[in-house]
This record gives C-alpha cells, sequence and structure tokens, in this order.
C-alpha cells in the first residue's frame, strides 16, 4: 500500500523527523488558507501516485496566498499520467544547499533492514546506481538491535557529513527513519531529498513510504489512508473479497486456494506452453461467494481464454468445494472454458459433482493433465 506524500509527512513527523511546515488542500480556498498560515513562499504539489509530477505541472512556487490559491486551482482536477488530482500539498518553500538521499529497505539478500544513504539526493536512486554506483552507501541494521548510534554516525560520514552537528542530526534523522520503518511493518521508507538548509540544518522536503498489507492489520489508522485511485478495479475487487489477486499478461486464468500451490501452478502452465493470465489465492476457503468474486475478477480480463480451478482439499472437502463452484456458476454466465483439477478429502464425491453438474467444466485429475486442457482449450480458441 502507498501513502501520499503528505501522509508520508505525517508519519515522519511523529517519529522525530524534521520536514517543513504546510498541510494538505482539497480547494483552492484551503490553498489560499495554508499558505497564509505559512506566510512566505510555498510549493504547491500535486498528490498522485506517479513520478514526473514536476514535469507534468504539478509542482509549482508561489510567492503570495493569492498566488498560492491561482496555483491551487491550476493544479486541482489536472490529470496527470492518467490520474486526476483530487488533493495537493501546501508546503514551506526553503532555500537550502545541497541535497541528500537516505532510505530504510528490506533486503532479502541479507534478511535485515538496509539503510542506504547517498550524497546525491534529488534524483532517483536507481539514476545513482546507474551512474555513480559508488556514491550510494549501505550499511545493514543490527538484526536485533536495529540502527545503531555508531552505524548511523557511519553513515553520516560515509556520505561527506564531516561536519559533527550535521552527522548527529543525521544519525537521528536515520535513526528516527529506521524506527518509521519498523514501526509501520513498511517495505520501504524514503526520504529524497533530504537537504542541508541555509543554516547548516537538515530538513526532509520530499519522503515516500510503501506499506506491507501483510501488516496492515496491526495498523487500521494507516489502512484508512489508503487511496485505490491508482490500483487496478481488479485489485480493488479482490482485496474487498479477500483473494490474493495479480493480473499478468497470459491466457490462462488461475483459480486456486493457497500461495505456493499458485505458484506451481503458473509454473506447470507455462511448462505445457501456456501463459497465466494471474495470479489469484482463494485462500483456505472455497465457499461459493469467494468462488463466484475469484470467477467475476478472472473473467473481467478479456484476455483470458480459458480458467484452470486447481483446489487442494485439506481441512475444506472437495465436495463442498465442488459443490460452491456450481453454485457460483449459476450466478457467473460465462461461454469461457474451465478445467478443475480437485484433490484431497472427498475428491472422488466432488469430481461426480462437478461431472454431474451439467456445466462446461471439464474435469482432470492431475494439476499436469489440467495445465495441458486449459493450454489446449487456449490454442482451439486462438
Amino acid at each position: 500500500m502507498k501513502l501520499h506524500e503528505y501522509q508520508a509527512r505525517e508519519v515522519l513527523a511523529s517519529y522525530g523527523i524534521p520536514v517543513t511546515g504546510g498541510g494538505v488542500a482539497s480547494t483552492p480556498a484551503e490553498v489560499r488558507r495554508i499558505a497564509q498560515e505559512i506566510g512566505g513562499k510555498v510549493v504547491v504539489k500535486a498528490q498522485v501516485f506517479v513520478g514526473g509530477r514536476g514535469k507534468a505541472g504539478g509542482v509549482k512556487l508561489a510567492e503570495t496566498p493569492d498566488e498560492a490559491e491561482a496555483v491551487g486551482s491550476q493544479i486541482l482536477g489536472m490529470d496527470i499520467k492518467g490520474l486526476t488530482v483530487e488533493k495537493v500539498l501546501v508546503a514551506e518553500a526553503v532555500t537550502y544547499q545541497k541535497e541528500i538521499y537516505v532510505s530504510a529497505i528490506l533486503d532479502r539478500a541479507t534478511k535485515r533492514v538496509m539503510m542506504i544513504a547517498s550524497a546525491e539526493g534529488g534524483v532517483e536512486i536507481e539514476e545513482v546506481a546507474k551512474t555513480n554506483p559508488d556514491a550510494i552507501i549501505k550499511i545493514p541494521a543490527h538484526p536485533s538491535m536495529g540502527l545503531l548510534e555508531y552505524q548511523a554516525r557511519q553513515l553520516a560520514f560515509a556520505i561527506g557529513l564531516t561536519d559533527g552537528k550535521q552527522a548527529r542530526q543525521f544519525a537521528q534523522i536515520a535513526t528516527g527513519l529506521y524506527k518509521a520503518f519498523i514501526g509501520t511493518d513498511a517495505s520501504l521508507a524514503e526520504i529524497n531529498p533530504l537537504v542541508i538548509r541555509e543554516d547548516g540544518s537538515l530538513q526532509a522536503l520530499d519522503s515516500k513510504i510503501l506499506l506491507d498489507d501483510s501488516g496492515l492489520f496491526r495498523h487500521p489508522n494507516l489502512e484508512a489512508m489508503r487511496d485505490s485511485s491508482d490500483e487496478p478495479e481488479a485489485e480493488q475487487k479482490a482485496r474487498a473479497a479477500d483473494i490474493t489477486f495479480i493480473k499478468l499478461d497470459g491466457s490462462i486464468g488461475c483459480m486456486v486456494n493457497g500461495a505456493g500451490l499458485a505458484m506451481a501452478t503458473m509454473d506447470v502452465i507455462k511448462l505445457y506452453g501456456g501463459e497465466p493470465a494471474n495470479f489469484l489465492d482463494i485462500g483456505g476457503g472455497a465457499g461459493k461467494d469467494k468462488v463466484k468474486a475469484a470467477l467475476q475478477i478472472i473473467l473481467d480480463d478479456p484476455n483470458v481464454k480459458a480458467i484452470l480451478i486447481n483446489i487442494f482439499g485439506g481441512i475444506t472437502r472437495v465436495d463442498e468445494v465442488a459443490k460452491g463452484i456450481i453454485a457460483a456458476l449459476e450466478e457467473v454466465k460465462t461461454d469461457v472454458p474451465m478445467v478443475a483439477r480437485l484433490v484431497g478429502t472427498n475428491e472422488e464425491a466432488g469430481r461426480q459433482i462437478i461431472a454431474e453438474s451439467g456445466t462446461n467444466l471439464i474435469a482432470a485429475t492431475t494439476l499436469g493433465e489440467g495445465a495441458q486442457k486449459a493450454v489446449e482449450l487456449v490454442q482451439k480458441a486462438a
């Protein structure tokens, strides 16, 4: 889950990281009011989940509240890469000497939280990695004690902050960023740029936080911040139905219970020359409502030419799963052919239910057989 810049600022500020003054506005009048409260030059920034806002005209400076209101009216309602700007961040515009990059990210190779910093802030870190990889400094936080003080100072010195006061402030900011990363169950917490102001102090100008959806049950306050405007409709429907769904580019829709089984299903489809259209895990249960929601999500993709249903009935009995599938198909009308491979408790009864259902379901006894049949169906439709 992505947070808007203004939301990320609020989170970082709660962990003691210095951010610019300002607030979020959804009308030109609110832009004017916030600009008056700031009492100086402001920057008005579109709040949409895309890059290149500045080049698209979504970031503008304003000298006065009147100018800020005018700028706000220009940006609000603007279309930036297919997304409509509904809110803007009105922030204090500051002058500074230098831009720095700092972030916390989960490094799966070392199984630690990796702190990353660079003296070349203000640009995409991927671009820095290409053009000047030596400018990127990485320090893994301690797995149990977190980012230690000496590590944070080491990071500061490595990017050229030799002034003691600046190094100490950077260390405090890096530590706060690490705590924000851990405290919100984030997958990325980034400040870019972190600037050195004219008086030598450090301040976060732009921030980004990506949250791990799996940890959101611990953070209802963060879940309430969700903005689904950039999410595909299918993913929104899947989340509402408690289904894990990722759209892919293939032609064979997959409905599976269990993430590992779903991965194996996609692998076997590719083994037999097909391409999966999605990753879809309906979880441990396979009742009518969930199956119906899953089928509707899969069938919304016009590229789907066949569907492979692969269910392992462990705790859930296969005959009950089969009844759920048949009941769902009575409500979801489609001509798309489907292959059902159901194994586990009461699988023979489940297969018999499918065979006697009068639907277009084709039974398969193994995953390989099911994948082969699904691939053949797509080839016939081509």
